[in-house]
């Protein structure tokens, strides 16, 4: 009996986890798990990681994707999900744009070349509870390309930050992925602040660090971690 409750345990574990294999671009998914986003590690086994220090947190990648997205400046765009993305916590799209001379299909995305396009926050409903844009979805969270962003090749970033057990050092997770874009049409923008994965984030960051229910009576308190948010 202990054997099959611990069972049951870990496939619980393993449904509350996921995965964002899919880019959806205007309405219009990928036509296959990573066509245009990089496998990433825990495609199987759906774990997130909990050290933001790792060099996983850049891409979590295991291996470069077949195929580029060609993805228009103005676009609105979010991921398919292996599972519900029950966890509450922010989602958040950054981008780096691939150097000249370097290709989308192998560059590595090192070095401060990221810059945030979105992020979350929560809300309480009238019952008091506290939720996040998508939860208990089998999406992200939507997001723009913002229209200035000048035209070129990119990668761009997805993470969703699971928070249920953020009270404790080392209990948040992450969960993403990156694809491999052209963003077309785009403006004369100059984005930032770029920031750098790893280094972006640390385990003690407010928004890392945090206890959901001293935030409930004020949402807005809420301080994802990373650079701020570039708009255009």
């Amino acid at each position: 009996m202990r054997f099959l409750h611990a069972l049951v345990l870990a496939a619980t574990a393993v449904e509350a986890h996921y995965t964002f294999p899919r880019l959806v671009i205007n309405g219009k998914p990928d036509t296959a798990d990573w066509t245009t986003t990089r496998r990433t590690k825990n495609a199987d086994s759906k774990t997130g990681i909990e050290n933001p220090a790792s060099a996983d947190i850049r891409c979590y990648q295991s291996a470069n994707a077949g195929s580029v997205a060609t993805v228009p400046a103005g676009a609105t765009i979010h991921y398919v999900s292996s599972q519900q993305v029950n966890h509450p916590g922010p989602t958040q799209y950054y981008l780096a744009r691939v150097p000249a001379g370097a290709s989308v299909k192998t560059w590595d995305g090192s070095g401060a070349v990221w810059f945030k396009i979105s992020t979350t926050k929560p809300q309480v409903d009238a019952q008091k509870q506290m939720t996040w844009p998508a939860q208990n979805e089998y999406k992200t969270a939507n997001t723009t390309i913002p229209a200035a962003v000048p035209a070129g090749d990119y990668l761009l970033r997805v993470e969703h930050i699971a928070l249920h057990m953020a009270m404790r050092s080392g209990g948040a997770q992450f969960y993403l992925a990156c694809s491999q874009i052209t963003i077309t049409g785009g403006g004369s923008g100059s984005p930032g602040p770029l920031a750098a994965f790893p280094g972006a984030y640390k385990a003690s960051d407010p928004g890392i660090l945090v206890d959901l229910s001293k935030i409930a009576s004020a949402p807005d308190s809420y301080q994802p971690p990373g650079p701020a948010v570039w708009t255009g």
